[in-house]
């Protein structure tokens, strides 16, 4: 057993297996690159994640249409996950189209849509809360890029919301009583150790679900990268040894009911600049369990005796 709520373990416990986001991309695009807010994307965006989605425009899909994905899956074992940009970006219309194919298609359980908080309104929520009516043996979640409660990080990487705004959607979405998690960099340039707890602990008491805590990636052909690659001195980049450090930090803090999705991250391997170690994912989950274990951490309790 970890020593954190995993999502597979809670996968078994509410719906008795193991389920498997497969990475779909609607088509849609972001405010914060197309005019609306900026045009610029945040600092460390390559291009809305979604590396590996499979194009998708509502039409039912087969086990093998999903190449990246989990092949040992079953159909029914996936999760319908809108990953590419901001999937509530659209007409309410477009959103239900979309959303109800997914889950009347019995490929997938449920669905998981990453989306921007500023893009969710009243109209929106409430197309969740019809779905989540609608289909109540299904998974609906909901999963917020936050990354932080500090606004001048949020500045900086030019996030283009202010936390109030957040706070708004979460209003929103616990009304539609869909399943919450919340996205969080860790390594951010110019915060401290303690900033990046205090964003934690603000999770703690936001009602949320699950959370992903996320590596912070150097990628070539983003604007962060080229910071980076034009200065590379003026960056401090998190070392492994720092980063199972916080990360144990970070599951000791958080509530023990709050689902931990992630713990690193996977940047492009080809565009990755710094740091080089998070390729080797499995080696710094690795180091994460030796970190949790020698410090005695369990999620929800900091034991450093």
């Amino acid at each position: 057993m970890e020593r954190y709520l995993t999502f597979s373990h809670w996968c078994k416990e509410h719906y008795g297996r193991r389920l498997y986001r497969a990475a779909l991309s609607a088509g849609m695009t972001c405010p914060n690159r197309d005019g609306t807010i900026d045009t610029r994307g945040c600092i460390f965006c390559l291009g809305g994640s979604g590396d590996f989605s499979v194009a998708y425009e509502g039409k039912r899909m087969n086990k093998e249409d999903l190449v990246f994905n989990h092949r040992e899956a079953e159909p029914g074992d996936y999760i319908a996950y809108f990953q590419s940009y901001t999937n509530t970006y659209a007409p309410v219309e477009r959103l239900r189209f979309l959303f109800e194919s997914a889950l009347e298609d019995p490929l997938f359980a449920g669905i998981s849509v990453a989306t921007r908080p500023d893009c969710i309104n009243e109209e929106t929520a409430a197309l969740f809360k019809e779905l989540r009516q609608k289909y109540p043996e299904k998974l609906i979640m909901a999963e917020l890029g936050l990354q932080t409660i500090h606004e001048s990080s949020a500045l900086w990487m030019r996030r283009g919301y202010s936390l109030p705004v957040f706070e708004k959607c979460l209003e929103l979405l616990h009304e539609a009583d869909v399943n919450i998690t919340v996205h969080v960099i860790i390594g951010l340039p110019g915060e401290t150790k303690e900033m990046m707890y205090e964003t934690v602990r603000y999770l703690n008491h936001c009602g949320i679900d699950g959370v992903k805590l996320q590596l912070l990636h150097y990628l070539k052909g983003t604007d962060l990268g080229y910071l980076y690659e034009k200065d590379p001195d003026s960056f401090h980049v998190l070392t492994l040894e720092e980063y199972t450090e916080i990360i144990a930090e970070c599951i000791g803090i958080l509530n023990p009911d709050i689902v931990i999705h992630r713990l690193t991250g996977d940047g492009n391997g080809e565009a990755l600049l710094a740091p080089l170690w998070s390729k080797d994912k499995r080696h710094v989950l690795n180091m994460i369990r030796h970190e949790l274990k020698i410090r005695n951490i369990v999620q929800g309790c900091l034991r450093n005796d």
